[in-house]
């Protein structure tokens, strides 16, 4: 399975990312913004970082890159695609999975550890993750997830819920929430899952040098789906 990284200017993420899915033995490929081909990866990642600074809307401008229209495309042929962060919030800008991300509840930038617990078993990301909260970085300021109500009933019903925010013992509680993300959610997918965008860096939380593996089980699950 060969996987590439898009670089945005102002990504900050993309080495993480490309670090993460070697140290799995995998093949990667970063793809410049201004690129227009994907040289035949199979599956295509948006790193976090500040994307064109992060002005507008986080991901806004990102969203109009060279290469996003060879990735939109990608995507909705059925290719594989996951934002992680800021990646995430291109992902919303693009309409390639629903609802938006926003400023966090406290006005603050977080950066910390968190608990997240898998929801979805039809979504291959999750489905063969244990239950049990997994301990992953977060590190944003916007990562408030919101959705009107039809919306969040769409994502329940249709098992799009990828992950939510949860304590030490895996309990989905208010207090749990690190940024006030409507229904403690920390990720979600597109209804073909096939697109996958969460806030918490799983790359981050790969090696065990750094004490914590739990993102690599999280990354582990990629390999899956070019079996699939």
């Amino acid at each position: 399975m060969k996987f590439g990284v898009v670089v945005f200017p102002g990504s900050n993420c993309d080495q993480d990312a490309v670090d993460a899915l070697e140290l799995m033995g995998q093949p990667v490929v970063k793809l410049w913004h201004k690129d227009h081909d994907l040289q035949g990866c199979d599956m295509i990642i948006l790193p976090g970082g500040f994307s064109y600074g992060d002005y507008l809307r986080t991901g806004a401008v990102a969203r109009f890159s060279p290469i996003m229209n060879e990735v939109i495309a990608h995507a909705n042929a059925g290719g594989y695609l996951m934002g992680i962060c800021n990646g995430f919030q291109i992902l919303a800008e693009a309409h390639l999975v629903p609802g938006v991300l926003l400023q966090n509840n406290s006005q603050q930038y977080v950066c910390k550890n968190i608990y997240l617990k898998p929801q979805s078993k039809e979504a291959l990301l999750t489905a063969n993750l244990e239950d049990r909260a997994y301990r992953i970085p977060i590190a944003h300021g916007d990562g408030r997830y919101f959705a009107d109500a039809d919306t969040l009933a769409r994502l329940n019903d249709n098992g799009q819920v990828l992950f939510r925010y949860c304590d030490e013992a895996g309990n989905i509680t208010d207090s749990a929430n690190p940024n006030g993300s409507l229904d403690n959610i920390a990720g979600v997918c597109n209804a073909n899952r096939n697109v996958f965008g969460m806030m918490p860096h799983p790359e981050r939380a790969a090696d065990p040098s750094l004490g914590n593996t739990d993102g690599r089980l999280i990354l582990e699950q990629l390999l899956t789906m070019v079996l699939a």
